[in-house]
């Protein structure tokens, strides 16, 4: 679980119930990704997400559950 994570999950949740409700891929991209489906990129980029979407929820979710019960790092201040 990276930050990245940590900043998206509002996109995976989104991700994963239209996937799940049988809504289009081009959908998906365009409405919560705001994605060009005529990229070349774009259905690998949607891909790419709702496979991280659904490892977090599946394989990933113990790791998830330890790094979202962790506080954020602070930066050191500097004396």
């Amino acid at each position: 679980m990276v930050e990245y994570d940590r900043k998206n999950l509002a996109l995976y949740a989104a991700l994963l119930e239209s996937d799940d409700a049988g809504r289009d891929w081009r959908e998906a991209a365009i409405t919560l990704m705001r994605l060009d489906p005529a990229d070349g990129d774009a259905e690998a980029c949607w891909r790419s997400h709702l496979e991280r979407a659904r490892w977090i929820v599946g394989e990933g979710l113990a790791n998830a559950i330890v790094a979202f019960g962790r506080p954020r790092q602070q930066p050191r201040r500097r004396h």
